[in-house]
């Protein structure tokens, strides 16, 4: 799961982001309108969260939700506004936000609020993922071999959920490092590889059946053999 911060208050920014890594999240964030928007727009399918500040420099959050219900982007956004925003909070609901919170708040209840918008339809996740003999729970982040439970770690478990929410498919690298960790990250680092061994040790994939080495390109989901 990955979510885009939009916020002007690098020490907010940085708090948001680093609460939602350690419940598993991948979180990036921006502080300039501008850039954001032209993240979303290029990148919004890889975002399954918004969390938008309305007060930005060069466009607002009430700017930016507009503008993306305008193009059809349907990612969950969820609004950050001042104590006396009332207006704010009207404007941000009627351009196509899902919820919001109003500063300060606590970020137990931001994260209530995160993991309630992903629960809703459009955006409704399986509760269960079944590949072959391994199952895994997403919102317990609990998984399963022959119906015994495998302990993973918050990073292997995000890595497995993404590449078992694309069966069958070859990720690169980039593409895992850009889910699971951050823009930031160097994708050149051997730590997906690292991941993956451990991974593989933990599911008794000693072959590599289940999670595929494609050589020169990254990495694939299989039943096993």
């Amino acid at each position: 799961m990955r979510i885009l911060i939009v916020e002007d208050q690098e020490n907010l920014a940085k708090m948001i982001k680093d609460g939602l890594e350690s419940e598993g999240f991948a979180a990036d964030y921006i502080m300039d309108g501008e850039a954001a928007m032209s993240r979303i727009e290029l990148m919004h399918d890889d975002y399954d969260v918004i969390i938008l500040d309305i007060m930005l420099p060069k466009k607002s959050g009430i700017e930016i939700c507009k503008s993306m219900r305008e193009q059809k982007i349907s990612t969950p956004v969820i609004m950050l506004t001042a104590k006396d925003g009332a207006n704010d909070i009207i404007d941000g609901l009627n351009v196509g936000a899902d919820d919001y919170l109003v500063k300060p708040f606590s970020f137990r209840v931001l994260l209530a609020r995160i993991r309630a918008v992903l629960r809703r339809p459009k955006q409704s996740l399986s509760t269960e993922i079944k590949i072959g003999d391994i199952v895994i729970n997403p919102a317990e982040k609990k998984a399963f071999k022959n119906n015994k439970e495998v302990h993973l770690t918050l990073k292997e478990f995000s890595l497995l959920e993404y590449l078992m929410r694309h069966p069958k498919q070859v990720l690169n690298r980039e593409q895992i490092t850009t889910n699971i960790w951050d823009f930031s990250f160097d994708s050149f680092s051997n730590v997906v590889d690292v991941h993956i061994t451990n991974l593989r040790k933990k599911l008794g994939d000693k072959n590599g059946n289940i999670v595929e080495t494609v050589r020169g390109v990254g990495y694939r989901m299989n039943e096993g053999k």
